[in-house]
Parts: structure tokens; sequence; C-alpha cells
């Protein structure tokens, strides 16, 4: 048995349709054509990205959701989404800079997930 590494993201939210509507305004991503219920799937590759309804027991109030956990997105010009971003009011807490990883910054989406978008292939 081997484990190939990750192959679904999900972040659990507070209100799916203004989650999902934040990732498909805001950093262009589309929908997948099938999601399973309570979620919505983006077509994201290689790895599939979602949001999705809390499972029950979660409270994304009891603290900063995904506290610990870091996600990475690729975009083709991250500077250039970190502007837009900036001007649509979404939070940036770590401006852009120049690493290892090309451009790169974090925002906060809707729910409080810090997310770090990087330009590097």
């Amino acid at each position: 048995m081997t484990v190939t590494g990750p192959d679904f993201i999900a972040l659990q939210v507070r209100d799916l349709e203004r989650a999902a509507s934040f990732y498909e305004e805001q950093l262009g991503l589309d929908r997948a054509e099938v999601s399973p219920p309570h979620a919505v799937v983006f077509a994201t590759t290689p790895v599939a990205f979602a949001v999705r309804e809390p499972l029950p027991g979660v409270d994304l109030d009891a603290g900063r959701p995904g506290l610990g956990v870091a996600l990475w997105l690729h975009a083709d010009d991250a500077q250039t989404l970190h502007d837009k971003l900036a001007e649509g009011g979404v939070p940036i807490v770590a401006p852009p800079f120049d690493g290892p990883f090309g451009r790169t910054f974090t925002f906060t989406d809707p729910d409080g997930y810090a997310v770090t978008v990087h330009d590097k292939q």
C-alpha cells in the first residue's frame, strides 16, 4: 500500500454560496461539472479544490479556521491577482514578495482561511 499524495482539498465554510462565489469571482476558479451534496468543487488541477458545508460537530467560530494548515494555490500572475484582491478589499496578511516559489502573497478568504498564492511553476 502506497500513498501517492494529496488528491482532494476542501475548506469547510459558513456560507457555501458566498464562499463559492468568492473563489469564482475573486480567483477566477470554475465550478466542476459535478459536485457532491453540500459542496462546490472547482475544476482545479492537479488536485481538486472545494468548499463545503461544515461536517457535524465542526464549529468554525471556535477559533481561526485552518490554523496550522498551509494552503497554497498557484496563479499565473500572483502580483496581478494580489492587486485585484487588494482593490476589492480582500484582507492581505502577507504582502507580495519574491521567494523560491516566485511572487508570493497571502490573503484571507471570507471564512478567515489564510491562503497563499505563488506564481512559480
